[in-house]
């Protein structure tokens, strides 16, 4: 690792994610000045098309990661329809009001209302509205990863010992909440004195909300391979959640075995994205500042 790359925190909710990957970068860059409206050719898009598991980084609040997720999962989608789309922000419970969405059945501001999106996610909700829409036109599955805030908190707050029986069904079994990863922990730590988390934080208890946060998305991925396991699976979560693997695709390996094949984005990355085992590709758009 050539240098250590803190994502932005929230205290409660551990939004950006803090994870590790180990793998050499390719830069990309597109061509177009309009980066809602690409054409990715075939060389660009290579490195993806036999990954099992293909994960987008975004920073949450950026139109431009937003619409290079749209050209990239059009482009796969063109050469892969057997395609599903994994999504941080929505949470667990709330796949079967997805699934009504997809089926036609509610209109999307039912959908909106029905996830509770605006409380639970709260980013523009036109970030996220032309994947929907795209997979709707495109009969794609979407998948709700993200662990239930009220089992994230109840962490954060008492710890893994204050989860409850109801708990567990929406988050993995205790037993596969694997804290044990002293470089993640020290890692993690760092970047939380740099923040200033409030006082009264514990950090094992961030740590293990942390942890909790990640497992439960790579439960959700892995249970979705496991019943479909000839469909590519693009996740769209926060680039923390990517950075160096320590969190949902080494958690995706331990679970499925070192046959699966997992290809890491980081979109638009900043400045002080330089370490060269961060992700297997830096992808930019040309409004990007931090293109290299």
């Amino acid at each position: 690792m050539n240098r250590l790359y803190l994502p932005k925190l929230t205290w409660i909710l551990l939004g950006s994610g803090l994870l590790f990957m180990s793998a050499a970068f390719v830069t990309v860059h597109f061509s177009s000045a309009h980066p809602s409206a690409q054409k990715i050719d075939t060389q660009q898009l290579q490195p993806l098309l036999e990954a099992d598991i293909i994960y987008l980084g975004e920073r949450h609040d950026n139109p431009q990661d937003h619409a290079l997720q749209l050209d990239i999962l059009r482009a796969l989608q063109a050469q892969n329809p057997n395609l599903a789309i994994a999504m941080e922000m929505f949470q667990r419970p709330f796949q079967p009001v997805i699934d009504q969405y997809l089926a036609g059945e509610i209109s999307e501001t039912d959908l909106v209302i029905h996830t509770e999106y605006e409380h639970r996610w709260g980013f523009p909700w036109e970030f996220y509205a032309p994947v929907l829409r795209f997979a709707l036109a495109h009969n794609l599955p979407v998948l709700a990863v993200n662990a239930p805030s009220e089992a994230v908190r109840q962490v954060a707050r008492h710890g893994l010992q204050g989860l409850a029986a109801e708990d567990f069904v929406h988050i993995p079994p205790l037993a596969e909440i694997d804290t044990s990863n002293p470089d993640y922990r020290a890692w993690v730590l760092t970047a939380f004195k740099a923040h200033s988390a409030p006082e009264a934080m514990d950090f094992d208890n961030f740590f293990a909300a942390q942890v909790l946060w990640d497992e439960t998305m790579a439960q959700a991925i892995v249970e979705f391979r496991q019943a479909h396991p000839d469909t590519q699976v693009v996740v769209l979560a926060g680039q923390g959640h990517i950075l160096y693997g320590y969190g949902i695709p080494d958690r995706v390996a331990r679970r499925l075995g070192s046959s699966i094949t997992q290809k890491t984005i980081l979109l638009n990355p900043s400045d002080e994205i330089t370490a060269d085992d961060m992700a297997d590709l830096l992808w930019y758009s040309p409004e990007s500042s931090s293109r290299p």
